[in-house]
């Protein structure tokens, strides 16, 4: 099975530059994205209708063109939810649950600090939300897959340059430790299952043209808890596809 992440910076603008045709060139099996900045009823039928796959959406309900998140997949879901059941998240469409059989899916798209101090702490308080969900399904004996643009690159190995960063949201030590608890709590950064090295990235500023430069960083993840790691057979960063300010990553179980 593979599956697919990808934030994709509004998903009608993707749609304008072949996004349907590398789905099926790509053929995942499932397909997370994250930043759609559309609801359903926005987005023409090619879109929400893309054969073989039946979609999910989840959106802002408190302005539009903001936020959101979706899934593609192939195997319909037992079931899917919406968000944690605390409002001040849910209502900005981050979220999006799908359980299966053998696992569940969080595909989210977590806030960005940057804007103000009261934006980080709505992130910090957002991964915290999100972890609390996670460890719930796990004590019911769940394995659960996340993904998502987490907005923070965890060790100075995930972004081009790390000093001159330290004091900007995404590389916070409060950030970073945030992660450190993640992994902490048995969750295993897949892509570092295969790859330890440096200069792989997931996003790039699209103003000074950074992904020319590959001055980048990893901020776009897939984590498993440690008892489902051993089905994971690959993790992996699509980055010669283009379209977004952000590629595509993965994993194969």
């Amino acid at each position: 099975m593979k599956i697919l992440c990808w934030n994709v910076n509004g998903i009608r603008a993707i749609h304008k530059k072949g996004f349907v045709e590398w789905i099926h060139k790509a053929n995942p099996d499932i397909l997370c994205l994250n930043e759609t900045k559309a609801s359903p009823e926005q987005l023409p039928d090619e879109l929400l209708n893309i054969p073989g796959y039946t979609s999910y959406f989840s959106s802002s309900t408190l302005k539009k063109g903001y936020s959101g998140v979706a899934i593609y997949t192939k195997e319909k879901p037992l079931h899917v939810f919406h968000g944690y059941g605390e409002p001040r998240f849910d209502d900005e469409g981050r979220i999006i649950i799908a359980e299966y059989k053998n696992f569940t899916l969080i595909n989210n798209y977590y806030p960005n600090g940057k804007a103000s101090p009261e934006r980080l702490q709505y992130k910090l308080d957002f991964y915290e939300a999100f972890l609390a969900y996670a460890n719930g399904l796990k004590k019911k004996g769940k394995n659960v897959v996340v993904c998502g643009d987490f907005n923070t690159a965890h060790k100075e190995i995930d972004l081009a340059r790390p000093k001159e960063n330290s004091k900007v949201s995404g590389f916070l030590p409060v950030e970073r430790e945030w992660l450190d608890k993640l992994t902490a709590n048995g969750y295993v950064d897949t892509f570092r299952l295969f790859n330890q090295e440096g200069g792989n990235y997931t996003w790039w500023d699209m103003v000074t043209r950074a992904r020319e430069r590959n001055v980048g960083w990893r901020i776009d993840y897939f984590f498993v808890n440690e008892e489902f790691k051993k089905k994971v057979k690959n993790g992996f960063i699509l980055s010669d596809v283009m379209g977004s300010d952000h590629c595509p990553l993965g994993i194969e179980l």
